[in-house]
């Protein structure tokens, strides 16, 4: 099971607690990540990556193993640490402003 955090917007329009845990049939990769979620949440399609072009939003970050992965390739294999459950996936809303 992989383990995802979300931020709290998202646990509200998802109705979920922080943490959520996801099968990931194929390889552990960004984007398998984020199918899963989309699948077993649909109300989180296009909040996290855009509808047609699935890329990532401009103020959503990914983070696992205390890497910055928002901007490696989207089907890149995670690290055996997020793949087993150890930790957990990052979802983070980044603030922008000054």
């Amino acid at each position: 099971m992989i383990r995802v955090v979300l931020p709290f917007h998202l646990q509200t329009l998802a109705k979920t607690g922080p943490e959520v845990k996801l099968e990931v049939a194929a390889a552990v990769t960004r984007d398998s990540i984020l199918d899963a979620l989309e699948n077993a949440y649909p109300v989180l399609c296009g909040t996290i990556r855009d509808h047609v072009t699935l890329q990532r939003r401009p103020l959503v970050r990914f983070y696992a193993c205390g890497q910055d992965l928002s901007h490696h390739p989207p089907d890149a294999p995670l690290p055996e640490a997020i793949a087993s459950g150890a930790e957990p996936f990052l979802i983070i809303g980044a603030i922008a402003g000054g």
